[in-house]
């Protein structure tokens, strides 16, 4: 890193800690109080009661219609919510200067409830899979595991405005997934399943919400430094959270085949890669964006061509017919 750039992230960092007592105020309103939240349980049958079992019995006849594709894309997403610690200790290394995850400081009180509240969504999924019979769960547990082993690299430089494009947009992506899937477990007639979904959608709208706001003030504060992290965020492309899930594993391309099975069942797809980058230029109203200065002009010019680009890419995009579904359990179990 030369000393302009040192300068440059050192200027960012400044910034961040301005914003510190907003984030605390964020907190308060748009996070939740434990008590107040659902959890796990409202969602599942209760083991401590008479009729539990046939309660299970009856989860696995809904998910028994759900088509194995859609359940793939519902284990990547699982698997994606479970490598959470990764995502907590990288955010923590982007904006806690204090290195005290006790802190009062709104950037680390952001970041123990955000996380708290994230936390819900891969217990739920996991064991709604593990009932459903559906699942070869050693296969999964190994991908968790071998995904927090690998670790979290969103390629962000080190960068705290990278960092908060990165989570606003990855937010964005999750509500969408979370939200598609729901609508498919629905149409499949699981719509408890379906429920979930939306019901994890909806945290994670609040997330984006908050995450928009973040960046939205870094932008009144400093549009130049906004704009140019914007941009060296998106020539970078936004990772997934989970592509490491590969890495070293004995299925080299299972990251890659669950991209794909997201793209062909209509989950995620590169249409809504496109449709949140317009989002957020329209958002943090980039193309409105005067008297830039130090290469910001450029960014500006990129970042208002990116989406139409990246449609001209899904009109062009051929998804294979033939795609390799993991993690899966085929068996029909008796009950």
């Amino acid at each position: 890193m030369n000393t302009a750039e040192a300068n440059e992230l050192g200027k960012n960092m400044e910034v961040i800690g301005m914003l510190k007592n907003f984030v605390g105020e964020t907190v308060d309103s748009s996070l939740l109080d434990p008590d107040d939240c659902w959890q796990p349980t409202d969602f599942l049958p209760d083991m401590g009661q008479e009729d539990a079992l046939e309660e299970v019995k009856k989860l696995r006849e809904r998910t028994d219609c759900i088509p194995d594709t859609v359940i793939t894309s519902l284990i990547g997403n699982m698997i994606t919510e479970e490598a959470l610690p990764s995502y907590q200790t990288y955010f923590n290394l982007m904006v806690n200067e204090e290195r005290d995850l006790t802190s009062t400081n709104g950037w680390v009180r952001w970041s123990r409830a955000w996380t708290a509240e994230e936390n819900r969504h891969g217990d739920l999924l996991n064991k709604y899979l593990y009932l459903s019979g559906r699942c070869d769960m050693k296969a999964v547990e190994q991908t968790i595991h071998r995904l927090i082993y690998n670790g979290f690299n969103p390629k962000t430089s080190n960068d705290p405005y990278q960092a908060i494009v990165y989570t606003s947009f990855q937010e964005r992506a999750t509500k969408i997934s979370h939200v598609n899937t729901g609508k498919l477990a629905d149409k499949a007639g699981d719509n408890t399943l379906s429920r979930i979904c939306k019901t994890i959608a909806g945290d994670e709208a609040r997330h984006e919400k908050a995450y928009k706001t973040f960046m939205s003030k870094i932008f009144e504060i400093d549009p130049d430094g906004a704009l140019k992290s914007f941009e060296q965020m998106m020539r970078k492309q936004i990772v997934m959270p989970a592509i490491l899930m590969q890495e070293g594993s004995k299925n080299p391309d299972i990251f890659t085949d669950f991209s794909a099975i997201t793209q062909k069942i209509g989950v995620y797809t590169t249409w809504d890669y496109a449709s949140i980058i317009e989002h957020l230029v329209q958002l943090w109203k980039i193309e409105s964006l005067t008297g830039l200065k130090d290469g910001a002009a450029k960014a500006q010019e990129y970042l208002i061509n990116l989406a139409d680009r990246y449609k001209r890419i899904a009109e062009r995009m051929k998804i294979p017919d033939d795609i390799s579904l993991s993690w899966l359990n085929n068996r029909k179990l008796a009950f």
